[in-house]
């Protein structure tokens, strides 16, 4: 007579569990974030839930609240609330976007619009940003109504107000979500515009000094890439 096997291992997990702990989930909010698993824009679920000991399946005991946390609607990965600080691609696109368009215009009101050179590397700066319905005229206009505002507000933070306060604005949302590079490269094309037509002005360096600090760039950093950009390649 042979002797009788054990259960094996998968017919052991087939055997239904005496207790247990299940979670409860309510949504309490949706939307579109980017999905770090994904890699991409995608719906989520901000949801939180409620655990509870089971008995033979049965709830009977609560044991706490879990999350709350963002579920992806495509491969239902859960993460912290914090990831939907990143901004998605259509909204890095768009404060990319007016980042690049203040920063053309703090340039041109510092320098003046007189320079075509200077006039036509904004306008590709901001074209290349994805505004392609920029033109020379808007950019001059705004730029000379924000140059006839810095000149009426002097002294104190008052007077710094329509260039840095604008910039701030701009690109404080954008810069914790820029690479390195990619800072160091907004404000060389802020200076490419700048050198259009000849050397700093003290009040164009002034600007891109600004524009370095938002994007939290070292100063060591400002005053090594300003230079750079100074040289021939």
């Amino acid at each position: 007579m042979l002797p009788r096997s054990r259960p094996g291992r998968a017919a052991e997990d087939r055997r239904p569990r005496v207790c247990g702990v299940r979670t409860h989930w309510t949504t309490v909010a949706d939307g579109e974030f980017h999905c770090p698993d994904c890699g991409g824009d995608r719906n989520y679920q901000r949801r939180t839930g409620r655990r509870r000991l089971t008995l033979l399946g049965l709830p009977v005991l609560p044991r706490g609240e879990a999350g709350p946390v963002v579920e992806c609607a495509s491969c239902a990965g859960h993460f912290p609330p914090e990831v939907l600080t990143r901004p998605t691609t259509t909204r890095f696109s768009a404060l990319l976007r007016d980042a690049v368009h203040t920063v053309a215009l703090a340039v041109l009101a510092a320098g003046g619009t007189g320079s075509r050179t200077a006039l036509a590397a904004a306008v590709e700066a901001v074209r290349d940003a994805g505004d392609e319905e920029c033109t020379a005229e808007r950019l001059t206009a705004v730029a000379d109504a924000l140059a006839a505002d810095t000149g009426r507000r002097t002294g104190g933070e008052d007077g710094e107000a329509p260039l840095a306060a604008e910039l701030h604005e701009a690109l404080d949302p954008l810069a914790p979500h820029l690479a390195d590079l990619g800072r160091a490269s907004l404000l060389l094309r802020a200076a490419g515009i700048a050198l259009a037509d000849g050397p700093y002005t003290p009040a164009e360096r002034e600007v891109l000094t600004t524009v370095g600090a938002a994007l939290t760039l070292p100063r060591e950093e400002v005053t090594d890439l300003l230079t750079a950009a100074r040289t021939p390649s």
